[in-house]
């Protein structure tokens, strides 16, 4: 498996058969600085936790582009749709739910967060409940992306029914659990093999580094990965 990490919570996943983004948050990321052309080069699928800006990002313009698989809640496929992307490009589902994405399987599991967009004269859209991912491969480890959350105990049970090895866990506090409370949530709920931490630097109200992450993590024997932003690395 090869991972990139574009900062925030956005990354490429490459994989025999697939190419998927998710939460493709790039044009508009200071932690990126480039237009997403790049990051979207041969992606076959876009898959989104929730609704936030910084997570939709482009992704609009990149199934547009790519005629790429849509994976998401029910709510924010229709609200793309309502955008342009075409009806036949989705693959909704809803938590609890697993969907067969042609190579792969991606499972709706809980978050402690919110989701909506922006609408007009300062509204939010609601875009369903937010949520993590849960990517079973052949031939390959299992992968959760957690999304936005907070630690909660029924961590427990996503781990007893996934058994997810790779983890992408948020660190940033304030909108996110932060990283020693996240290295918590990691060490008593999960037996992961590796955990690249996300959701920090990105704007200066949350953290700017994963090192609380990283301390929280040390002595637990799982090797925590911050690849260099942009960076594809095999994991």
């Amino acid at each position: 498996m090869k991972l990139t990490w574009y900062g925030h919570s956005a990354f490429r996943i490459e994989v025999a058969g697939a190419t998927i983004l998710i939460d493709p948050f790039l044009s508009g990321n200071p932690s990126w600085g480039k237009s997403w052309e790049s990051a979207a080069e041969g992606v076959t699928h876009v898959l989104l936790t929730h609704g936030h800006d910084d997570h939709i990002g482009d992704a609009a313009a990149i199934l547009n582009h790519t005629g790429a698989m849509l994976v998401a809640n029910f709510e924010i496929c229709m609200y793309l749709v309502g955008k342009g992307v075409s009806d036949k490009v989705i693959n909704p589902g809803n938590i609890g739910g697993t969907v067969d994405c042609g190579g792969f399987t991606t499972t709706f599991v809980a978050a402690q967060h919110s989701s909506s967009a922006g609408g007009p004269g300062g509204t939010n859209v609601y875009l369903g409940n937010p949520g993590g991912l849960v990517l079973h491969f052949a031939g390959e480890r299992t992968l959760y992306h957690m999304g936005d959350t907070d630690i909660f105990s029924d961590m427990a049970l996503i781990n007893e029914l996934h058994q997810p090895a790779i983890g992408l866990v948020p660190v940033g506090d304030r909108f996110t659990m932060g990283g020693a409370v996240a290295a918590l949530a990691c060490r008593r709920f999960f037996k992961f093999e590796t955990v690249v931490p996300c959701h920090f630097g990105t704007f200066p109200i949350i953290d700017q580094t994963a090192q609380q992450f990283v301390d929280g993590m040390d002595g637990s024997g799982v090797d925590v990965v911050q690849p260099k932003i942009g960076m594809a690395i095999d994991i």
